[in-house]
């Protein structure tokens, strides 16, 4: 259903939930599987149209644009969609707020804006934040750490300073996307934002498009967007912590000690434990 643009998966779980959906006739329920190929799949007596074309576009989304596909009421700003004139629904992966610019992807792939979208799959957003005045170590490190706000506790993240000064550009890499989130945690800091601007989704980059333009992504962008979210949501792997062993003599070093010394005269100490060797009576084994 996702395919056909129903809506999310999660959408279209709450659809399948009110019974309006049918297979063949038959109303389904969650968990049950059909072919959108074979099968006649319905929504409120509807059929579904399923298409094999995939689009997945790369947009530079301006400042004061809306990342839905329609604006809420009275509200006379543009959308993303004004700026791409292709039929069908599109999906808005790495929505921003209005006064946000830079990477957006629209796609009517439904199972890649889910896993681009879903928190589990810890996909990462990196963002160049300009804030006023200077961060101190100490709110960098509480920044990367997590911060309050009123939904709980920040996930985790990278701050790092690419330019200090009286404004600051800070490059912050996350994997959550609460709302106005950055802005939020900057303004409880001590240090506003003046301008965001999301530069990676993942490893695909925002490149040299300017605000307003868009393009399509490459089947190699496709493909790297596919592929990180499978290396993120594999477990890690933890390795057995290795005993430390002490460091070994060189081989060059050890003949070096068993060399005798030339031309030395031996101790009194010496001559006097050999000759009570000498005078010993040899030892034997006991059996």
């Amino acid at each position: 259903m996702a395919q056909a643009n129903i809506g999310s998966r999660r959408a279209c779980e709450e659809i399948i939930r009110q019974g309006r959906v049918q297979v063949n006739g038959q109303v389904i329920q969650l968990g049950d599987q059909a072919d959108p190929y074979t099968d006649v799949i319905e929504v409120d007596g509807e059929k579904l149209a399923f298409s094999n074309d995939k689009v997945y576009i790369a947009f530079n989304k301006p400042r004061q644009v809306l990342s839905t596909n329609v604006p809420h009421k009275d509200d006379t700003r543009r959308t993303v969609r004004d700026y791409i004139p292709l039929e069908g629904h599109l999906f808005s992966i790495g929505r921003l707020d209005a006064d946000s610019d830079g990477l957006i992807v629209l796609t009517n792939d439904g199972e890649l804006a889910n896993k681009l979208t879903h928190p589990r799959y810890h996909h990462t957003k990196t963002y160049r934040v300009v804030v006023y005045g200077l961060p101190t170590a100490e709110t960098i490190e509480k920044w990367q750490t997590g911060v309050h706000l009123e939904e709980g506790m920040t996930a985790p993240c990278s701050v790092e300073i690419v330019k200090g000064g009286k404004e600051t550009t800070l490059r912050i890499v996350m994997t959550e996307g609460k709302k106005r989130q950055i802005r939020r945690i900057g303004a409880s800091l001590g240090h506003h934002v003046k301008t965001l601007t999301r530069t990676h989704l993942g490893e695909l980059a925002l490149g040299t498009l300017r605000p307003g333009e868009w393009r399509e992504l490459t089947p190699q962008e496709v493909a790297l967007l596919s592929k990180r979210q499978r290396a993120t949501t594999a477990k890690p792997v933890v390795r057995p912590k290795s005993t430390p062993q002490p460091p070994r003599t060189s081989k060059p070093e050890r003949q070096e000690r068993r060399k005798p010394t030339s031309g030395g005269r031996k101790s009194g100490r010496n001559r006097g434990d050999s000759e009570q060797n000498r005078d010993r009576k040899p030892r034997t084994k006991r059996r």
